[in-house]
């Protein structure tokens, strides 16, 4: 575990940020430690607080991006994600100011007992089967924890893309907050200036931006279109720094996770282990980064013994239990659901190595860029900060 680049949930992570946050806004709780480098007594004196959270935006990205001249001018620091480093585990960390050892959410794919199905968490659809449910009908069976805006007493608002505000997702993470639904980048940095021109009300406005993380996805993350993008959001934000001027506003911007390069010669496809799949008892849940293996009891020596004979170069093996006693999802109190989650033992991949099964019937693609693993890349995001 010592060259695993963890979460420090102790004062320098993602979830700090939002205890930070949540006390400045007037929240109650104090779960956490605020964040070390940003503390709610700075962000309080403010009129309006508001978070941009860039899905995708590393730190690693940021600092080899010479072409972004405002997010580089006003970068306070670092802070890692959660563990997973993916969305799921960490947007739901910025929605409800919980590490996935209380949220419970810990992948894009997740079996989730209650129902007995194994589902894509952020669209709440099955992987294999039809559903059981509706996706409107899931979040209360699935997800017993509030969102953060639930406990402030500023006016709150989220801002999304269109495709996704109305989700059963966002709408169950969302609850005591206003929505505002936007197309495209100039569309979500005009939101922002026209809630944040208001000089009557305090509020907190909590924006999400997706698109750098899937053209990182499927191009990488130095591509071209990658770069373009974070060259037009470093514009925009320099714009909405000029038009907020005297506004005693807190710009806040950051992301959930960021990215490594992952190239085919470095996935493991499942299909060419046949006698390692015959040994699962369902899919690979989690993320291509970092698979929960569900094994039988009698199962489990032939299948610690195939994946250290055969993908001791690619992977680290631990017993997944042993990674929520470790701290890696955070601390107690843990989601009582947490350990079946999480499957039997936990494939955390070394490098830049990924493992990818496929379903009949599932549509195969490649992604060069991916994320979810324990490397610095893949872990640390910049805290951009300035009070305008």
């Amino acid at each position: 575990m010592s060259a695993a680049h963890l979460p420090d949930y102790t004062g320098g992570s993602i979830v700090n940020l939002m205890q930070s946050i949540a006390t400045a806004c007037g929240s109650k709780h104090r779960q956490y430690a605020p964040l070390a480098a940003l503390s709610a007594a700075q962000l309080a004196r403010a009129h309006h607080i508001v978070l941009l959270v860039i899905d995708g935006l590393g730190q690693r990205m940021l600092a080899r991006h010479a072409a972004s001249p405002h997010l580089r001018r006003h970068l306070l620091g670092s802070m890692t994600s959660v563990f997973p480093s993916t969305t799921a585990s960490a947007i739901t960390a910025f929605l409800t100011g919980l590490a996935p050892a209380q949220h419970g959410l810990t992948g894009w794919h997740m079996h989730m007992e209650e129902i007995d199905q194994t589902l894509s968490i952020l669209p709440l659809t099955p992987r294999m089967g039809p559903p059981k449910f509706l996706p409107g009908d899931l979040p209360p069976r699935l997800f017993d924890h509030g969102s953060l805006f639930q406990n402030l007493d500023r006016e709150s608002w989220v801002v999304a893309p269109r495709s996704i505000v109305d989700s059963a997702f966002n709408a169950w993470h969302s609850r005591a907050a206003q929505t505002r639904a936007y197309r495209t980048l100039p569309e979500m940095f005009a939101c922002l200036n026209e809630l944040l021109q208001d000089q009557t009300t305090s509020r907190y406005v909590y924006a999400y931006y997706p698109d750098l993380d899937s053209l990182s996805h499927r191009y990488g993350t130095d591509s071209q279109q990658a770069r373009q993008t974070l060259t037009a959001i470093d514009t925009l934000v320099g714009g909405l720094l000029r038009d907020l001027r005297g506004s005693n506003t807190w710009i806040l911007l950051t992301a959930d996770h960021g990215f490594i390069d992952s190239p085919n010669r470095r996935v493991i496809q499942l299909d060419d282990h046949p006698q390692l799949a015959a040994l699962l008892m369902r899919p690979l849940c989690g993320e291509r980064r970092l698979a929960y293996c569900y094994v039988a009891a009698e199962a489990r020596p032939a299948f610690e013994n195939y994946v250290r004979r055969h993908l001791a170069r690619a992977a680290h093996l631990y017993a997944s239990h042993k990674l929520i006693a470790a701290g890696w999802f955070g601390p107690p109190p843990y989601h009582p659901r947490l350990a079946s989650r999480i499957g039997d033992y936990t494939l955390v991949m070394k490098d830049n190595w990924t493992i990818k099964d496929w379903l009949p019937g599932e549509k195969q693609f490649a992604m060069l860029g991916v994320h979810g693993g324990v490397s610095a890349s893949e872990m640390r995001v910049p805290l951009v900060g300035m009070l305008v």
